[in-house]
This record gives structure tokens, sequence and C-alpha cells, in this order.
């Protein structure tokens, strides 16, 4: 059963001449609309515009390709059990080449068995990341090696941009679109 968002849409009439700028910064952008965690982040209105020109650079003009940096949110997604970004992002990713096979093993929890070195080197990152609240030496190497430490900066930033998201989607129990069905299962 759907939970009822916590925060749900403000209606024009109801938002403050901040909140209605607010909106139009997002809707004038590459996002086009206010959607998921726009929608309870529009009660704070500067930090929403602040936190939405971040994320704009990092899904958009970050150091990485698209199905690489789509890659690390579907990680981030999967490492809140965030269905929200999951539902957006998976077929971002498909169309941008990242495989079936990879996007599966990730919505179950389970390290791709088969990955290009770019994509290990990103899931590696990310997972010890998570797990260890930092990196190893090797993984930090290998990781500036293949992508520079604008690579790394910008890795951490995506990690760090869509977590921040996923717990604002999972706190105010932003629900998904309309007759969309959760991809991912909570992990246990």
């Amino acid at each position: 059963m759907a939970k009822t968002p916590r925060m749900p849409e403000i209606a024009e009439a109801d938002q403050t001449p901040e909140q209605r700028k607010a909106v139009a910064d997002i809707v004038s952008g590459p996002r086009g609309h206010l959607v998921g965690p726009f929608i309870p982040l529009l009660r704070s209105p500067d930090f929403m515009g602040r936190l939405q020109r971040t994320g704009e650079y990092l899904r958009f003009n970050s150091a990485f390709e698209t199905r690489l940096s789509e890659l690390a949110i579907l990680i981030t997604a999967r490492a809140w059990s965030q269905n929200f970004e999951w539902h957006h992002h998976r077929p971002i990713a498909e169309k941008a080449g990242l495989r079936g096979d990879i996007i599966e093993a990730i919505a179950d929890g389970r390290r791709p068995m088969s990955m290009g070195m770019d994509e290990a080197a990103i899931y590696d990152f990310l997972d010890e990341l998570g797990r260890t609240k930092t990196v190893s030496e090797a993984t930090y190497k290998r990781t500036v090696a293949l992508f520079g430490e604008r690579g790394v900066i910008d890795l951490i930033g995506i990690h760090g941009y869509y977590s921040l998201l996923a717990m604002v989607l999972n706190v105010t129990q932003a629900p998904l679109p309309d007759g969309a069905k959760p991809g991912l299962a909570p992990l246990p």
C-alpha cells in the first residue's frame, strides 16, 4: 500500500514569491518540471535552488559520460532502497548503454559479475565508500588513474547528492509516479 506523502505539492497559489522563483528556475532548466525530491525541498526554496544547481552540474556536466554517472546514481539508489530515484534513472541508464545484467545485479544488491574496467572502478569505489566510509589507497589510485582527480571528486559528489535526495524522498515518503511499480525491494 502506498504511503501518503508527508510533504505533498504546494499549490502555486499557496507558494511564497521565493518558492515561485525556485520553481521557475527548475522548470526553465534541463529538468523541465518540478518532480520528486524537489516537491518537499520547496519548503526551503533557497536550499532547493542551491542544491538543484549542484545536481544540475553533477547530472549533466560532471566528468562522467551518462552511462557511468547513471551507474553511480543507481548504486546510490540501491544503497538507500530509493524507488523514485531508481524508477527515474533506470531508463536513462539503459538508454545510455548500461547493460541490463549490471542493472539487475545492482537491483538485487549483488556486485555485477561482468563489468568494464570503468564500471567496476565506480562500483568498487562506491561500495567501499559506503561500507567503510572511506576508500583504500589501491581503490583511490585505480579511480584516479581512470578518471582523474576531478572524476574522484565528481563521483563523491554524485553519490553524496543522490544520497541526500534519497534521504529527502525516504523521509517525506514521496510517491512513485501514478501506475509505477517499485523496482527495488528493501535490502535486509
